[in-house]
């Protein structure tokens, strides 16, 4: 992450430097509101932490003028004239958040970790909701595969009651994208969605992130915090990778879920909230709960309606579709066709996506950037693609039995997985982490290869 210190005292723009630089942030600083818009105006910035009065100007006009430039670096602002009326002052033009001087270390720590967190956040659900809702023209990606129209309609069954949903899926299959969209069909869906990654959130920080804080509750806690389950109320709150909460916070979450009521750290009087909770998770929680490391009572909790989204390679043409609507959406912002050369869609049917969603989304905006004359060819696309298509696993190369792409494919597939089973001993669950995929997901792969007549050699 990068951040700017931007104030016109050097002392304060060393000390606090100094304090970032040791928190592993890569930092600039500037010494007025001049100095900061040149270099704000770059985007390379993630974060500024930025005095308020300063000789050149204010600092909370300066926020007001990156955001109309379209700069999305968050704002911390600091202050020696500490008031409500400059607070409000602040965030009304934009700012994140309000410290006052002279700024504690750790509290600004904590208050760049929450931008850290809500950055990786953006970063996750910006390119993710462009499979479900194209912007320019209203338009939604509309899905033909057979796995992914059934979860469209339990999607949309849930949505219209309040029951905790689980869902699970490979990293980059969308999983926040559809707790948004449950949350867009539900009665909730002006109210807030907030989503958190249990994660990205240091474990110390947990319990104050999720229900909140008072003034003095800990060191730093220079003043009262809501936590993501008040500012959810009457909302969604997606709770993504919930198979990362250690244990203590499992047990603060199975009683707040079955009693809707939070307790602020610091507090004495329990807080009634009403909030959705959607969750997901890449790992295999029923086997974390044989293991000991996840609670079986808050399982059977989370897991009231269970969604399971396929990866990509299992959704058919909806690899086809997904590549033309990028595609399209290229056209459609330089309003100039882009061709796909037959071979490139053939090395990109053929990919495995391991990132599935994510993967397929960056692969192509590499090649739209690599591409010359409107057309995308095989030399656009990553090395990584064609080298990791044309061998299997451990360097063995697969071999052409005949047939259409997708025939070959599914045999090589289904020769892979296989000879993992055998060197797993028929471990499937050890199996499944040694292909990278989620062991529900292995389980269909072999239902699959059995419907075709497929067995290990």
């Amino acid at each position: 992450m990068h951040v700017l210190i931007i104030d016109d005292e050097l002392a304060l723009r060393q000390i606090i430097s100094a304090t970032v630089r040791r928190a592993g942030y890569s930092v600039d600083t500037a010494g007025g509101v001049k100095d900061a818009a040149a270099k704000l105006v770059r985007g390379d910035f993630d974060v500024a932490i930025c005095d308020i009065r300063m000789q050149d100007g204010d600092g909370v006009e300066l926020v007001r003028s990156m955001r109309s430039s379209g700069v999305g670096t968050l704002f911390i602002m600091v202050t020696a004239f500490a008031s409500v009326q400059t607070a409000v002052e602040a965030l009304r033009a934009g700012a994140m958040d309000y410290m006052v001087k002279p700024v504690d270390s750790e509290e600004l720590l904590y208050r760049l970790r929450q931008a850290q967190t809500l950055l990786g956040l953006k970063a996750e659900n910006v390119a993710l909701r462009k499979f479900v809702s194209a912007e320019r023209d209203n338009t939604r990606f509309k899905f033909g595969s057979a796995p992914m129209l059934a979860v469209e309609r339990l999607a949309s069954r849930v949505a219209a009651i309040d029951n905790t949903v689980l869902i699970t899926g490979e990293s980059g299959t969308g999983k926040g994208v559809l707790a948004r969209s449950i949350h867009d069909q539900s009665s909730r869906g002006e109210a807030p969605f907030i989503p958190v990654n249990c994660s990205a959130i240091p474990e110390n920080l947990l319990e104050s992130e999720l229900f909140g804080h008072t003034k003095g509750a800990f060191t730093g806690a220079s003043q009262a915090r809501k936590g993501l389950f008040a500012q959810a109320d009457n909302g969604t709150l997606f709770l993504d990778e919930i198979g990362e909460l250690p244990l203590h916070m499992q047990t603060k979450m199975l009683h707040v879920i079955e009693d809707k009521e939070i307790r602020p750290v610091g507090s004495e009087q329990l807080r009634k909230v009403d909030a959705r909770i959607v969750v997901a998770t890449n790992r295999d929680l029923p086997a974390m709960v044989a293991a000991g490391t996840f609670r079986e009572d808050l399982y059977f909790r989370i897991s009231q309606f269970h969604i399971d989204l396929p990866p990509l390679r299992e959704r058919g043409d909806d690899l086809l579709r997904l590549i033309g609507f990028f595609l399209n959406a290229a056209k459609v912002k330089d309003d100039a066709p882009i061709e796909l050369d037959p071979a490139a869609e053939e090395l990109l049917l053929e990919y495995h996506w391991p990132g599935n969603l994510r993967e397929l989304e960056n692969v192509i905006g590499r090649a739209l950037i690599m591409a010359d004359g409107g057309r995308i060819t095989i030399a656009d696309l990553p090395p990584s693609l064609s080298s990791r298509s044309s061998v299997s696993l451990r360097g063995q190369p697969l071999v052409n039995t005949g047939g259409s792409l997708r025939e070959q494919v599914r045999r090589a597939e289904a020769d892979i997985i296989f000879r993992v089973l055998r060197d797993c001993g028929g471990d499937r669950k050890a199996a499944a982490q040694m292909l990278e995929i989620g062991l529900s997901s292995l389980y269909r792969k072999l239902d699959e290869f059995e419907a075709l007549g497929m067995s290990p050699g």
